[in-house]
């Protein structure tokens, strides 16, 4: 590990720069002994090479390809754009079928009569991309239907080639790229002007999260290897990544990487168990039947494993970061503080941070399955029978498994930060804050 240089002292022995009623330094974090960094370096280099090795043996070379379906996300798409737009009459149309019974009671016919009555838009639609730049078309937009369209609109079109000429396009989505792309600028920016140089490092370490994941977790994935060990290899190298781009090379982004590892390990341990024990397959809903009848050979059930291991990184980082430097700043407050009364006020800390952010994933999944709780308690389902489905069962098995792992990172991130700071030994003549004398410096 590296580290740097402890700032030059003026001739009272405080360091340049620095107030003398000021008791510590809220910069970097201070330097660790040559022996402690070779303690670090001696767990995290061979660590490093695995994951190196992992990528090496398990990297893809590019997705898979396949005979398209036409069914859900597997077709072939263009942009397109609304040209003109009128109202007809819905009946003129024939916007809704009558069931063959002839019966308008069930559902499916109460929508059908629904869809005769009032005014329907018929938007003519231009393709604007591909092959058959230019075509039009046109689409009958049912007056209560959840998305309407408008003269000028972006549209993304599906195209089926071997339908009859008339229906080879259909509308499937509204074109949001302009929106999500000022959101992600906006973001961006206030990452950069409340983060400055750390913020730039944060956006960079995004990005590259996301090529591991779009060049080799998810092909890796397709291409039939273990959902399990590319999801493993694939959040180590992320972690590496991240937290020492984000955080610098140094011992103290060393113990949150430990941490953060520990926490890892105790997910996956745990996921493995009670996704087999609770019979869990990870084939749930249209998107995973898709993915299953594509290629068989994925193991669902370790995609699903893999889901979890990936979805609990990013909160263990926030969580392994914040302990690791709470306990370097009590440190620094006070050198004289032994490795226990570190490890009980970090721990003090911690516990604020796993009551907000267990909170924060109990609810995010909430959210996430807002519409699936709906349908339950709109048929009336008891507690018992909804948590046994198996949509349910999986969401409360990712959220309880990532919120132990969470909750076991702040013990342990805790304990390693403070036997490893307090252990430090500083090379001879290396000065350090002391508690009181109005911020005088002594030697340890």
């Amino acid at each position: 590990m590296t580290s740097a240089e402890q700032p030059p002292e003026d001739a009272h022995g405080h360091p340049h720069g620095q107030s003398h009623g000021h008791a510590h330094s809220h910069g970097p974090a201070a330097p660790v002994s040559k022996h402690l960094r070779k303690v670090i370096a001696a767990v995290l280099i061979p660590f490093s090479l695995a994951v190196l090795v992992g990528l090496a043996v398990l990297w893809p070379g590019g997705t898979p390809s396949h005979q398209r379906t036409g069914v859900g996300f597997d077709r072939q798409t263009q942009q397109a754009k609304v040209t003109a737009l009128q109202k007809v009459d819905c009946k003129s149309v024939n916007a809704g079928q009558t069931p063959p019974s002839g019966d308008t009671s069930p559902p499916e016919g109460q929508e059908a009569k629904r869809s005769r009555q009032g005014l329907c838009a018929k938007a003519t639609i231009e393709v604007t991309t591909g092959k058959e730049k230019g075509r039009t078309f046109t689409e009958i937009v049912q007056p209560d239907a959840p998305r309407q369209l408008h003269k000028g609109q972006g549209v993304i079109v599906a195209y089926a080639p071997d339908a009859p000429h008339d229906l080879q396009y259909s509308v499937t989505d509204v074109n949001r790229r302009l929106p999500m792309a000022l959101l992600a600028g906006i973001f961006a920016l206030a990452v950069v002007l409340v983060g400055r140089l750390r913020g730039v490092m944060a956006l960079v370490a995004l990005v590259v999260s996301f090529a591991v994941l779009t060049l080799f977790i998810l092909p890796a994935i397709l291409q039939g290897s273990n959902p399990l060990l590319v999801a493993v290899v694939g959040s180590s190298a992320i972690m590496l990544i991240a937290l020492y781009m984000c955080h610098g090379l140094s011992a103290r982004t060393s113990v949150a990487v430990l941490g953060t590892l520990v926490s890892l390990v105790l997910i996956g341990l745990l996921g493995s168990l009670f996704i087999g024990w609770a019979s869990l397959t990870g084939n749930t809903d249209d998107n995973t039947g898709l993915i299953h009848g594509l290629y068989p050979d994925i193991d669902m059930s370790g995609l699903l494993l893999a889901g979890v291991i990936i979805g609990s990184l990013g909160v263990l980082d926030d969580v392994t970061v914040t302990q690791t430097s709470a306990v370097w700043e009590l440190h620094e407050a006070n050198p004289a503080m032994g490795p226990r009364g570190l490890y009980r006020a970090g721990i003090r800390i911690g516990r604020d941070h796993i009551a907000s952010v267990v909170n924060t994933l109990v609810l995010a999944y909430a959210g996430a399955a807002l519409p699936l709780l709906l349908l339950f308690s709109i048929a009336q389902s008891s507690v018992g029978t909804v948590a046994n489905s198996e949509l349910v069962a999986e969401e409360i098995v990712r959220t309880l498994v990532g919120s132990i792992g969470l909750v076991a990172s702040v013990p342990v991130t805790t304990a390693l930060a403070a036997l490893v700071v307090s252990a430090d030994r500083p090379a001879a003549g290396a000065r350090g804050p002391v508690r009181g004398g109005r911020g005088r410096r002594r030697k340890k």
